[in-house]
């Protein structure tokens, strides 16, 4: 037992005098390692007697368990001196600029909504909405589309399997058509306004997504005939595109609701495979692009939404929102605008604080 306290004395002074972890370890292992001299005495018990052996445990135990708490406590002595370290010899720098913070960007949608609704109210125009759920008597009949119209086949339209307590049918609407019907039966005439918002269709590709956003125009009036509808649209395709070399061609074409209708053409260059809106008819590579539907609205609309066609005229016309900011920003897969990823937003987004591309208006176009 003398042998085993002045190993003790010794191994206490080494552990004391440990200055730095590893040198504490290699203590640890001398003394409780498999081979160190405290395990090699409690490997001598199986060779006592019982009698030696209920002297000597007690006490082999003893100085193992006061080794293990020098170890222990000169640990956490090097531990706590080595972070004092650390922290005095680091500095923050105060003075320096704070990381700058992830921020969130305005949808190119949200953007274009917002550049829609300035040039329109410079024209004069209020913002309607409507209902997203519709019944089919706004969204079809009132807009002279018979029961037989392909547009209400069911692999067309997202229809619900119960029917409102009139017994209409309710679907997801398919154009923001239904709004110009609410706002004449509510409002009267004269009356213009925009109606931008979702819309739902059967359909998904590249160009085309079973949800997607629609600004439709409507002016009703006396004495509005399709010149007014064509000034109406070069004056906010020249704002939007912020362009005044914008031309335009009508074709006649078929709408229920309008008559007579027209599709109207944008002129276009293609720059670096893009397609670029403006340019001269006369221009080399000029070609044009079918933009939206328009025309005069249906004396049965009219009817329909409470109104004198013998007193009251006017024009209708349609266009994606979604297709505006393609063509403007450069984008080409609309199902990236519903996919959520934050490389696209942080590319193609808009700043919350600042808007350099916001449409300046009409106004600026004097």
């Amino acid at each position: 037992m003398t042998d085993l306290t002045q190993q003790k004395t010794e191994a206490l002074a080494a552990i004391a005098a440990a200055e730095t972890l590893e040198t504490l370890d290699s203590q640890r292992v001398a003394a409780l390692g498999k081979k160190g001299w405290v395990s090699l005495a409690l490997k001598t018990l199986g060779q006592m007697s019982p009698e030696e052996r209920q002297q000597a445990a007690p006490a082999i135990q003893a100085v193992r368990a006061e080794i293990a708490d020098a170890i222990e406590a000169r640990k956490a002595a090097l531990e706590s001196a080595a972070l004092e370290a650390q922290l005095a010899s680091e500095k923050l720098d105060l003075t320096l600029p704070a990381p700058e913070a992830p921020r969130g960007t305005v949808h190119p949608v949200s953007q274009v909504m917002d550049e829609l609704a300035e040039i329109f109210a410079d024209l004069g125009f209020a913002v309607a909405t409507g209902p997203e759920i519709e019944d089919d008597w706004h969204n079809f009949t009132a807009l002279n589309m018979d029961e037989n119209h392909p547009a209400r086949a069911m692999h067309d339209t997202f229809y619900f399997p119960d029917r409102d307590a009139e017994g209409r049918q309710m679907l997801l609407r398919t154009h923001t058509s239904p709004v110009q019907i609410r706002s004449m039966k509510e409002q009267g005439a004269p009356i213009r306004i925009i109606a931008p918002g979702r819309v739902y269709r059967s359909d998904s590709d590249a160009t085309h997504t079973p949800m997607f956003h629609q600004v439709e125009g409507l002016v009703i009036d006396r004495d509005i005939h399709l010149g007014h509808l064509k000034w109406t649209l070069e004056t906010f395709l020249k704002a939007y595109f912020e362009r005044d070399d914008i031309v335009l061609r009508l074709r006649p074409s078929y709408f229920p609701f309008t008559e007579p209708s027209v599709e109207v053409d944008v002129g276009y260059v293609n720059e670096g495979g893009r397609r670029v809106v403006g340019g001269s008819g006369d221009d080399e590579g000029h070609e044009w692009m079918e933009l939206l539907g328009s025309g005069m609205v249906n004396r049965r609309v009219i009817e329909m939404a409470g109104l004198d066609p013998d007193q009251w005229q006017g024009f209708a016309f349609g266009v994606g929102v979604d297709r505006l900011a393609m063509l403007k920003y450069g984008m080409s897969d609309l199902r990236a605008f519903f996919d959520g990823d934050v490389r696209w937003l942080q590319h193609y987004g808009f700043s919350p604080f600042d808007q350099p591309t916001l449409s300046a208006g009409v106004g600026a176009k004097a």
